[in-house]
């Protein structure tokens, strides 16, 4: 979403990323060769290098930006999506942009697109935030499929979400049975804290049924930006926020929704006893990465910060260590800046 002060108010994928290779993109303003343990943000977590090569710039007339979510597409190539409704292609390498599609709802109005699934058959997995609704594109940009959503997390008065602060984050867990979205923010009625995890089940026909629902305890302040699946059935999960002034807060956790309680059934999740929440681990606050000679346009913990939305697992490295990439969405703003992560996580 277009981020407001929240403090005021891999297996398709993985397979598919191998071809991702790991030098450095234009840009890019660490060493490739400088050793990922010389660039520690915490024991789990290191910062190989980051990359401003899209920041501010053109691609066939759109603007390369407001990057919201990324994904692995079949070809290595990466998926980036803008949530002004532009889904770009990137090269993996290089991060060069190789082609734009204009995405529409179904009167060809343009979405809030925040999150983005590339399925195994190469068809894309949208959600927009403002319903909020999934619905899945060909690749040439035809809606396919627009999946079920529960009439709890439908914007109010329809529901009990807030508008813009709903489906922020969507992944797909291994085997590609079940897709999970991920709310920004809590419902009407749920703890102030407590945010919920939707899933659906594939069933025939490439379609999907409503599953279980969790409750999922952010930090205070923060909300969930994305989500990505680990091989191993668990969730990488992006928590942020922004102070005036002060500037983002952006936090990298591992969490286990596998124990937890479905909530489908429960009208007000409030943390109490007889509600397993989903259980979850800090892997890095990323204001304590190197900055590696970053600037900010704006104050921040860490000039190397900035509004970061996106995720996508691409790889493991010979350590067995996750490459993640993330991507930071400038909401077109001169203060923002596009900016490309080459993490590597210890899960």
């Amino acid at each position: 979403m277009r981020l407001r002060s929240v403090l005021a108010t891999l297996t398709a994928g993985l397979a598919a990323a191998t071809c991702l290779a790991a030098a450095g993109p234009a840009g890019a303003r660490a060493a490739d060769a400088a050793p990922a343990s010389g660039h520690a943000c915490s024991p789990a977590v290191a910062l190989d290098r980051f990359s401003d090569a899209l920041d501010k710039t053109t691609y066939d007339g759109t603007f390369v930006g407001n990057l919201s979510a990324l994904a692995v597409d079949r070809d290595g190539s990466l998926a980036a999506l803008g949530d002004r409704s532009s889904l770009f292609r990137l090269d993996g390498r290089t991060l060069r942009p190789t082609g734009v599609l204009a995405l529409a709802d179904e009167k060809g109005a343009p979405l809030d697109s925040e999150a983005l699934v590339v399925d195994r058959d190469g068809t894309r997995l949208v959600t927009s935030e403002t319903e909020p609704s999934v619905r899945r594109y060909s690749r040439a940009g035809r809606i396919l499929d627009r999946l079920p959503v529960p009439s709890s997390l439908q914007v109010a008065p329809a529901g009990r979400a807030t508008s813009n602060l709903t489906f922020e984050g969507l992944t797909l867990l291994p085997g590609g049975r079940t897709l999970l979205a991920s709310m920004e923010a809590p419902l009407s009625g749920d703890a102030a804290d407590i945010d919920r995890f939707q899933t659906w089940t594939r069933t025939r026909g490439g379609h999907f049924r409503l599953a279980a629902q969790y409750g999922y305890r952010a930090d205070a302040h923060l909300g969930v930006s994305e989500v990505q699946a680990t091989p191993d059935g668990r969730l990488l999960v992006l928590e942020r926020g922004f102070t005036a002034g002060v500037g983002n807060t952006v936090r990298l956790y591992l969490a286990d929704p596998r124990r937890a309680t479905d909530t489908r059934d429960v009208e007000n999740l409030t943390g109490g006893p007889g509600v397993r929440l989903v259980g979850k681990t800090l892997l890095a606050d990323l204001a304590a990465c190197p900055s590696l000679g970053a600037t900010a346009r704006q104050p921040q913990p860490n000039p190397l910060l900035d509004n970061i939305e996106g995720m996508t697992v691409t790889g493991r490295d010979r350590a067995g260590r996750l490459k993640v990439l993330l991507v930071s969405d400038d909401n077109q703003n001169a203060a923002q800046t596009t900016r490309f992560y080459y993490l590597r996580v210890r899960v």
